[in-house]
């Protein structure tokens, strides 16, 4: 079953390489061996850097390119390079197409139209992978498309002692697992087992990561057009909706009637509310009254 593993995919080997010093040799000599008949099959123009297809014996690199240009067209440009990818058995990862507008004005043409103006610029930013053997020629596809190239990045990185030592950190997880074997049963014997294989298992993530890094190579693009594009939208004149039915004499006239009912009625119950004080009041203006009339008569008693 282990054999089958290791034909079938270099990150079983990967894992197989943590238990055997010599499947971990298999791992780098298939790998390699690979590397070598993807790069003989691709053939790339002189305008794509060598680092996109470099292939160095007993030497492995992670690679990964960022390109950023400018396209006549953002939406075909991307759809191109998404079949691109598809075609050379990779996929996309991100794909962020957005237009910025610029300016917007809405203009009036007659009594019911009117005309929307958008200024804006369409850009897209993408990620992409792709078998690592297919980066060369991606990167020659990709550069027919641009109309100016702002910048393009390739890396290569040699992953050749990472990998070496994750061989190396396997056998010390495994010789660990004996040792700890040996032990008599006890709960310090369990957190050592936990701790071991726990350690494991992030070695082995670690190599499945590095392994899918070897295998695909990330290309970040970003892409926009230089100049503004300008999309004409038909729209209503909403200027004369709102003209049209600003104003209605008769149903205005009708609902003041009605909130001047509503008014009195507001007030009637207010004046029932204030009552006591109102009573009050009346009794003080009575009370003046009366004693205002029962002055004069004083004053003339007074007199005769």
């Amino acid at each position: 079953m282990k054999t089958t593993y290791i034909k079938l995919s270099l990150s079983a080997v990967l894992l197989l390489g943590i238990y055997s010093c010599k499947k971990g040799e298999i791992v780098s000599t298939e790998y390699a061996d690979q590397m070598t008949t993807d790069s003989a099959a691709v053939s790339v123009s002189d305008s794509i850097s060598s680092v996109a297809n470099m292939a160095v014996k007993d030497k492995q690199f992670i690679k990964t390119a960022d390109v950023n240009m400018e396209v006549n067209d953002v939406y075909e440009a991307t759809v191109s390079i998404e079949k691109s990818v598809q075609d050379l058995g990779g996929f996309v990862t991100r794909s962020s197409l957005r237009s910025n507008v610029i300016s917007e004005g809405t203009y009036n043409t007659s009594n019911e139209n009117a005309m929307m103006i958008k200024k804006f610029q369409t850009e897209n930013s993408m990620q992409v992978r792709v078998p690592t053997g297919k980066l060369g020629e991606l990167l020659s596809l990709i550069n027919n498309k641009k109309l100016f190239l702002n910048s393009r990045i390739i890396n290569a990185e040699d992953v050749t002692s990472d990998i070496k030592y994750a061989e190396m950190e396997g056998k010390r997880i495994k010789k660990t697992g004996e040792n700890i074997e040996q032990l008599k049963a006890n709960k310090d014997k369990v957190k050592l087992d936990n701790d071991n294989m726990a350690e494991g298992n992030l070695q082995q993530l670690a190599n499945l990561d590095v392994t899918d890094q070897l295998k695909y190579s990330t290309v970040d693009i970003y892409i926009k057009e230089p100049k503004l594009r300008i999309a004409e939208i038909a729209v209503t004149n909403t200027s004369s909706m709102d003209n049209k039915y600003k104003f209605n004499f008769i149903y205005d006239a009708k609902n003041a009637f009605v909130e001047g009912f509503y008014l009195i009625q507001k007030i009637a119950v207010g004046l029932i509310t204030i009552w006591p004080l109102l009573l009050i009041l009346t009794a003080i203006l009575y009370f003046l009254r009366k004693r205002k009339l029962a002055r004069p008569e004083s004053t003339k008693i007074s007199g005769e």
